[in-house]
């Protein structure tokens, strides 16, 4: 893959990404809510920080909420290769659970995941697969703002559960 910075095991590659900073237009339902002015601006440098380590993921799958869709539209803009979306109500507001549920029905063949949702569910999932020792850890513990990107080491998409993860970086990209 073009761009990607893999890890030495070679391991599927899961990457977590909160949607970018959203706006709270008066009389606008949460699902419908936009990206505000300063999510419109980090969503590409979220997309820039992404394509720098892992290339463009096999899957992603993103929230049906108008943030997450607008995050991941700017966040994908000038990555070199096209890609394939699914959208899905199931990562709308997900629990860790659920999104760890999503993430194994991936294909065993599917080199890098991208999620993109919500908090506490992105968080909680990042932790739950990772654990919750070490300083990136700690930093995902203490806050996971908008357009926060998690990538951890799965060792088998089948076998997804709580604590098989390995949480290799973290990072806040801002425009």
């Amino acid at each position: 893959m073009a761009g990607c910075t893999r890890s030495v095991l070679d391991v599927p590659l899961l990457v977590i990404l909160r949607h970018a900073k959203s706006a709270w237009p008066d009389g606008v339902a949460d699902h419908d809510r936009p990206l505000a002015p300063r999510g419109q601006r980090d969503a590409p440098a979220a997309g820039q920080w992404i394509y720098a380590r892992v290339g463009v993921p096999q899957r992603i799958v993103c929230s049906t909420a108008k943030r997450t869709r607008q995050t991941l539209e700017l966040a994908g803009n000038n990555w070199p290769e096209e890609f394939v979306v699914e959208y899905s109500d199931r990562v709308y507001a997900a629990s860790a659970e659920d999104l760890i549920s999503v993430a194994a029905t991936a294909s065993a063949d599917c080199e890098v995941q991208l999620l993109v949702s919500h908090n506490p569910g992105c968080a909680d999932a990042v932790l739950a697969l990772g654990g919750r020792t070490g300083a990136l850890a700690a930093a995902v513990e203490q806050k996971f703002p908008t357009s926060a990107v998690a990538v951890l080491e799965i060792p088998d998409w089948s076998q997804l559960r709580p604590g098989c993860g390995s949480l290799i970086d973290f990072a806040v990209p801002r425009g």
